[in-house]
């Protein structure tokens, strides 16, 4: 969903294919975004987790369908919303049965222009201790500026953040849809770097896709 009728409005189902195509080859997880009830089982049978994104966080019909499937769903805050209407909208895919729900707190809509949306760090820490269910942080869409994305994933992995969501490509400059805030490899390491930093301080750490599972860990 764009601002914009005019910017770049992605691939539609042709756009799944690719993520099918893409995840069988190489077997990456896809997290991609539905915006219709009527898409979400076409969706799901392709993504790994489902998006919920800020334009949609209040779209009871689609939250409602959501708590119907067996995968997570990204919830991401809308960007006028409080954390208690946040925190109903994630109860509308909770009380359907889905229970595998994923918080994004995003930004939201402030006074100034130095960034887009302003990072709410302090309600990445309340959600941590208010709620049961997993909060990550999104620096690319509240900031706006690539400049500033890997300050704001720290503010946020501090704050107590479980995980952050990054745009990242090789070629910033080539991107179709929001350049002004991805960042390149360089700068992506250097944020996983801080991360794994932070986590350590913190007492918790980095999850590798190539871990065992959590039930296969030894105690600590």
């Amino acid at each position: 969903p764009r601002s914009s009728p005019y910017s770049f409005q992605g691939l539609g189902r042709a756009g799944l294919e690719m993520l099918r195509s893409v995840r069988e080859s190489v077997g990456i997880g896809v997290v991609t975004e539905v915006l219709d009830p009527r898409d979400v089982g076409a969706v799901a049978e392709v993504a790994d987790v489902v998006q919920v994104g800020a334009r949609s966080m209040a779209s009871y019909a689609l939250l409602k369908e959501l708590g119907q499937i067996d995968k997570p769903v990204l919830l991401k805050r809308g960007f006028g919303a409080t954390v208690s209407e946040f925190l109903g909208a994630a109860e509308y895919v909770l009380s359907g049965g889905n229970g595998d729900v994923v918080l994004c707190e995003r930004g939201v809509r402030s006074f100034d222009d130095v960034t887009r949306n302003l990072l709410d760090v302090g309600a990445i820490a309340h959600l941590k201790a208010a709620t049961h269910l997993p909060v990550i942080a999104d620096p690319s869409h509240a900031a706006g500026r690539s400049d500033l994305v890997r300050a704001l994933g720290r503010a946020g992995l501090v704050a107590g953040a479980d995980g952050l969501m990054v745009e990242v490509h090789p070629a910033p400059e080539e991107v179709h849809s929001d350049a002004q805030q991805a960042i390149g490899l360089r700068a992506f390491e250097a944020l996983a770097q801080d991360a794994r930093a932070l986590a350590d301080l913190d007492g918790r750490r980095i999850v590798n896709l190539s871990d065992p599972a959590p039930h296969e860990l030894s105690p600590r």
